[in-house]
């Protein structure tokens, strides 16, 4: 049985899975008006797979006997200057994200609730790689400058991307 103090927590997270998928659905907006097809797809699919964690916490809350809460999202940012500063933006969403599971599993820890703090750590692992991959994309951004070619090639390349971490299974 999850305790209100944890559910609570939880169900905010859901609100933060549920943002992090509209500013993304927001920024694939963007990318695809601009002609960048690839990063648009890349973001679609970041989009949904910020849906997914929010099902995954939803279905977490109900099971462990707590209910699940939808609620209002604040509207994400719909322009960019750059995809250079969407990206910039999408990396400091994302250390955003990994301070918001970091203080639910510090309460999970807090309150003793040890099957939370498991759940959680898929969540841990998973802001690793989110992190990794804003800021290997940003490094590539660096390195095309103000090169068109370049920046053919990172659309056309960055729907394949995959980030392997440290915390990945595995070889590196």
């Amino acid at each position: 049985m999850v305790s209100k103090s944890i559910e609570k927590a939880l169900n905010a997270q859901i609100r933060v899975e549920a943002e992090s998928a509209q500013i993304y659905l927001a920024m694939a907006c963007w990318a695809e008006v601009k002609g960048l097809e690839g990063v648009a797809n890349f973001m679609f699919a970041q989009s949904q797979e910020e849906r997914d964690h929010m099902l995954k916490l939803i279905k977490f809350v109900n099971e462990r006997g707590g209910h699940a809460h939808i609620s209002d999202l604040k509207e994400p940012n719909v322009t960019f200057n750059s995809f250079q500063e969407m990206f910039e933006k999408l990396l400091e969403h994302e250390i955003f994200v990994s301070e918001s599971i970091n203080e639910l599993v510090h309460i999970s820890l807090q309150e003793k609730d040890y099957a939370t703090h498991n759940f959680l750590q898929w969540y841990v692992s998973e802001q690793i790689e989110e992190e990794a991959m804003a800021r290997m994309i940003l490094d590539k951004i660096n390195l095309i400058g103000n090169d068109k070619g370049g920046l053919y090639l990172f659309d056309r390349d960055i729907e394949q991307l995959t980030v392997s971490t440290a915390a990945a299974p595995g070889p590196v």
